[in-house]
């Protein structure tokens, strides 16, 4: 094994590592912004509301992510409607192409997610909240989302490093994250191990970090339940 070329060519994975960076997170706070509306109708819609959420979420957590961006990146192209549109200088990009597919997806296992949590908000809640006057509205605003968002923070914490570890597609098409960069160390220099070696550190490194975070995200949003220690001075005579 030779990781010199991995340290003559570092400059390739810090690169791929801000690309990887920026589209997951770029992608989990939109599929965030989209599912948490999405969660709220799922639960509170009416059926007419709620059927094409739920063909949305089971199309996207039924396809593999790979043919999802496939679908974007080839599958649009073909349509004459979308090439003499406005949307084409967009769909020509494999970034926007990758941003969306991810978007797509995490929003649909996140919103499976809160839809979850929602509804195992406890009743007592509900009923203290319309007792004290609160409208739908705020109900949701105040009580239920807050409390779901605490129940869902374990499973949404392991969909940020599924979408994270499922970013790794986006070197299929062209894409130069970190695995774009391993493919590339290993084409130029016919050397797997240390390359996909070196990403996979880089991986277990963002993974590793994530899990930190929500941990100490975990201690705050979960100090109210965490056993209350009472401390008692006593006082020697003099």
């Amino acid at each position: 094994m030779d990781f010199s070329i991995i340290l003559d060519n570092i400059s390739i994975y810090f690169e791929g590592l801000k690309n990887t960076v920026i589209l997951v997170s770029i992608s989990l706070v939109l599929g965030l912004m989209l599912a948490v509306p999405l969660a709220i109708l799922r639960n509170y819609g009416s059926s007419f509301v709620q059927y094409p959420i739920r063909a949305f979420v089971y199309f996207f957590r039924g396809t593999p992510l790979l043919v999802q961006m496939f679908l974007v990146y080839y599958g649009f192209g073909q349509f004459d409607l979308i090439k003499e549109s406005f949307l084409w200088p967009f769909f020509r990009e494999a970034y926007f192409c990758a941003l969306l597919a991810f978007t797509l997806n995490t929003a649909a296992y996140t919103t499976e997610i809160l839809r979850g949590s929602i509804k195992a908000t406890p009743h007592g809640e509900i009923e203290a909240a319309m007792a004290a006057g609160m409208s739908r509205f705020l109900m949701v605003k105040r009580i239920i989302l807050p409390s779901a968002f605490r129940r869902a923070l374990p499973a949404y914490s392991n969909e940020i490093i599924f979408m994270l570890h499922g970013s790794s597609l986006a070197s299929v098409i062209t894409i130069v994250d970190i695995t774009g960069a391993a493919r590339i160390i290993n084409s130029r220099f016919y050397s797997p191990y240390e390359a996909f070696l070196t990403a996979a550190v880089f991986y277990m490194a963002i993974t590793f970090l994530i899990v930190f975070l929500i941990k100490k995200l975990e201690v705050r949003w979960f100090a109210h339940l965490q056993p209350q220690v009472n401390k008692t001075v006593i006082e020697t005579p003099p």
